[in-house]
């Protein structure tokens, strides 16, 4: 994995993080901030041979000390939602570090039908992790603050459709409750076609108002 300082290109943030596609790397933007001061550390991860969030981890730790007793606090803007084994990393992590704490901005739920995966972020819940699907505002930010725009493009910020947002927030809503999968992502015609359909159970009409389902019913990308 690399750690750049630089910013990335607009079409590789598309490329990333764009809700409709699928791009099998994971892209890490993080901001660390120490103490109650309001500078923060920023800078991007990749994955390589290994996942992103695990290699930040564990050069994070190795490059900082913790012998002090000060907060640290670390946000994440994820292209993909960690799986059950970097949940387990990072649980292990804050178990570690408890002076951390650690909030989770996502693109997409990785292979959320997965149970292990599912259950490796009602984990991190557990810990104390926060864990937001990225809204229009968590966009807006990466742009400016991680993407290098053309001059007086900062607010010219790729707008996705916010169905896909919300179809990924009720799954995570989902697997919060313990749910099963209520999104069913479909490849179709060599992958050329992507199907974003809803099937609620009763057991998710018994605890989710039924407005919520009605977002979009199905969506072809």
């Amino acid at each position: 994995m690399a750690f750049d300082r630089r910013r990335i290109e607009p079409w590789e943030f598309e490329d990333f993080f764009d809700p409709r596609q699928f791009r099998r790397e994971t892209c890490l933007f993080y901001e660390v901030r120490w103490g109650s001061s309001r500078n923060a550390w920023r800078s991007t991860a990749r994955n390589t041979t290994r996942h992103a969030e695990v290699n930040f981890l564990e050069r994070f730790a190795a490059e900082r000390h913790f012998d002090k007793p000060v907060s640290c606090s670390i946000t994440w803007f994820l292209s993909w939602s960690p799986c059950w084994e970097c949940s387990r990393a990072i649980g292990a992590f804050l178990s570690q570090h408890p002076q951390v704490t650690l909030a989770i901005h996502v693109a997409r739920l990785f292979h959320h039908e997965d149970e292990q995966n599912r259950q490796g972020l009602r984990d991190l819940l557990a810990r104390g992790v926060t864990l937001q699907v990225m809204g229009d505002s968590e966009y807006a930010h990466c742009w400016r603050t991680f993407v290098n725009s053309p001059y007086g493009g900062e607010d010219h910020y790729p707008r996705y459709p916010s169905e896909f947002m919300k179809l990924y927030a009720l799954e995570l809503h989902c697997i919060i409750l313990g749910l099963p999968p209520c999104l069913r992502i479909l490849r179709r015609y060599q992958n050329k076609f992507t199907l974003f359909r809803l099937v609620p159970q009763n057991c998710h009409y018994q605890v989710i108002p039924h407005h919520n389902f009605l977002v979009v019913r199905g969506h072809f990308f």
